[in-house]
């Protein structure tokens, strides 16, 4: 069984997404380390991309910034090695595919799973190419997680059968819970797979209110906005935000 199910094994997961190497990785660790002190399920790690095309304009500038920072692929595989010697909770890796490609698709693997990587996010890869990076996963015991945005219509069900670790569900700007709703009644007719949901809104009732239909939820633009506004010493307030939110998961 996937490590990243232990992550739902106690009720809804709570996993936040970090830009590696925003402000720096010394405070990129200790934020980490507060999330999952305070009670973070799982841990999202993105590679930071020159272009990126996920994300709002925060998640953008925390890109920009931490490239020009002197951040590197190995330089993260270093400081998530670093950081498996005393958390336990599943790492899932995200980045985008030229970032995969340019390493080497199975040299990028073999690292992963050779430093504690649970699972890779590759958000620009098509589902029906999937196949690029699937036998490196499948060899190296690391899930790809499977994407689906919330307004999907089609292909829910093929997506949904190809899951393992868990499923993304992207919560689209302007996006209703019915939609949202909709798509997990789908999902829950094919796989028993966990499905969590990514919300960039820090509109707390909207948040809330998605939370209820799924079995774990990622904060990204959030928390990336902590690290901004705060630095390095956004550790503290990264806790704080994290104790909070677990709390308020706990109690739906």
């Amino acid at each position: 069984m996937s490590n990243i199910y232990k992550a739902f094994a106690n009720g809804k997961a709570y996993m936040p997404f970090f830009i590696c190497g925003d402000p720096d990785l010394q405070t990129t660790a200790a934020a980490v380390r507060e999330a999952v002190k305070n009670g973070a399920s799982l841990i999202e790690l993105n590679i930071p991309f020159s272009d990126p095309t996920a994300g709002d304009g925060g998640i953008q500038e925390a890109n920009i910034r931490a490239l020009q920072g002197g951040v590197t692929t190995d330089k993260i595989f270093e400081l998530i090695e670093e950081l498996r010697r005393d958390i336990t909770v599943p790492f899932v890796i995200s980045g985008y595919a030229n970032v995969v490609f340019s390493y080497g698709p199975e040299r990028f693997l073999s690292r992963c799973a050779a430093i504690g990587v649970d699972g890779l996010i590759v958000p620009d890869l098509p589902f029906e190419e999937r196949e690029e990076f699937l036998p490196w996963c499948e060899q190296y015991g690391v899930d790809l997680i499977c994407m689906v945005a919330a307004t999907s219509r089609e292909r829910v069900k093929a997506i949904a059968r190809a899951a393992t670790g868990f499923l993304y569900i992207m919560a689209c700007p302007g996006g209703t819970t019915e939609e949202l709703r909709s798509i997990v009644q789908v999902v829950r007719t094919v796989t028993d797979v966990p499905c969590a949901v990514c919300l960039s809104s820090e509109d707390a009732p909207q948040f809330w209110e998605t939370a209820e239909l799924v079995d774990g939820v990622i904060e990204d633009a959030p928390i990336v906005a902590l690290m901004g506004r705060f630095g390095a010493a956004s550790p503290r307030q990264v806790g704080a935000h994290a104790r909070r939110a677990v709390m308020q998961l706990k109690a739906i």
